[in-house]
């Protein structure tokens, strides 16, 4: 064994040398990941940059668009009184809201309680320079019962049910602008619509029938800049009578309302709107007069109209009192209606 250890050429092994190299690699190991890590961190980095810029350019022009959007003319919401004046052709109006109002009844099931529409939208198209189309309805309706009356019709209510909801019946709308005012004459324009079925009787709360209906507008503005604008709606409403087959009521529908523009951004709103019946004493089941007084503001930011206004109900079979607030976005044109 000596005579081999004399010998022997092969290097020793050196166990500090050999840490030695080890501690060096895993450093220059560590440095390579660290590069590598920092790189990755700077490309994310700038993916991000690069995805906030583009975020931040769709904003803009959306920003631009809504700004477009509000030099229409025709102001609607909070108000159920329809305004002479129409949307720019190839332009829409997107509007939504929400109603809640107190001791609603609903003569043909019986119910009365609190009511929340929630959804009541509308929309809108311009489609030439005195003429748009109309969409409007509830979304669903949310009653919360206070009593239970006497019920008309059969209803799929529990007997210790407290709420019920349904979606709510739409209407279809055209409306043709017939003449501009002038000096001492107002607007004239003319609309007429039909009710569609889309509610289920047997909720208690929408009557599930097909109406029609048709109103003369009128509209009239006066002071500086025409900042008070005024408009009425009279005409008639052929209802059918829900519990009685073949037989109709035509109420007398009638709206007055008006705009009082404060300022670029703020606009005071009010109208008394709703039908009357025709017929000797309180008219058929669920065809009775109803009608409501509404008083609120209109207020322009970003684009947008935002609205609120109290509900004060006129009439026996109205609700007692509510509240509404919505938003109205109106699109610039982006079509080209043909001629």
């Amino acid at each position: 064994m000596c005579f081999r250890g004399q010998f022997d050429t092969s290097p020793a092994f050196d166990p500090s040398a050999h840490a030695e190299a080890a501690t060096s690699q895993l450093a220059i190991d560590a440095s390579h990941n660290t590069r590598l890590q920092f790189a990755r961190f700077r490309d994310c980095a700038n993916q991000v940059t690069n995805q906030a810029k583009s975020i931040a350019k769709l904003l803009t022009l959306i920003a631009l668009l809504f700004s477009f959007g509000a030099v229409a003319s025709a102001q609607q919401r909070p108000l159920l009184t329809e305004d002479v004046d129409i949307i720019p052709p190839g332009s829409f109006r997107i509007q939504a809201g929400v109603d809640f109002v107190q001791r609603a009844r609903f003569p043909v099931s019986g119910l009365n309680g609190d009511l929340t529409r929630a959804g009541v939208i509308g929309f809108t198209i311009g489609l030439a320079s005195n003429v748009e189309v109309q969409v409007e309805g509830v979304a669903q309706n949310f009653l919360a019962i206070n009593s239970r009356g006497v019920s008309a019709i059969a209803l799929n209510i529990a007997a210790g049910a407290n709420s019920t909801h349904d979606t709510g019946d739409f209407f279809l709308w055209t409306k043709i602008k017939l003449r501009n005012e002038t000096a001492h004459l107002p607007s004239v324009g003319f609309r007429f619509g039909v009710q569609l079925p889309n509610s289920n009787q047997a909720t208690g709360i929408g009557l599930n029938q097909t109406n029609a209906y048709g109103q003369v507008l009128f509209g009239k503005k006066f002071g500086r800049e025409a900042r008070v604008n005024t408009f009425a709606n009279v005409g008639i409403g052929i209802i059918g009578v829900p519990t009685q087959i073949f037989a109709q009521n035509d109420v007398l529908t009638y709206g007055l309302a008006g705009i009082v523009r404060l300022d670029k951004m703020f606009s005071l709103v009010g109208e008394v709107n709703g039908r009357a019946n025709t017929r000797p004493g309180t008219g058929p089941l669920g065809t009775e007069s109803k009608g409501e007084a509404r008083l609120g503001m209109q207020v322009r930011a970003s684009g947008l109209r935002f609205d609120f206004a109290g509900i004060k109900g006129l009439t026996k079979f109205s609700p007692r009192s509510g509240v509404t607030v919505g938003v109205t976005y109106d699109t610039p044109s982006i079509f080209k209606p043909a001629k």
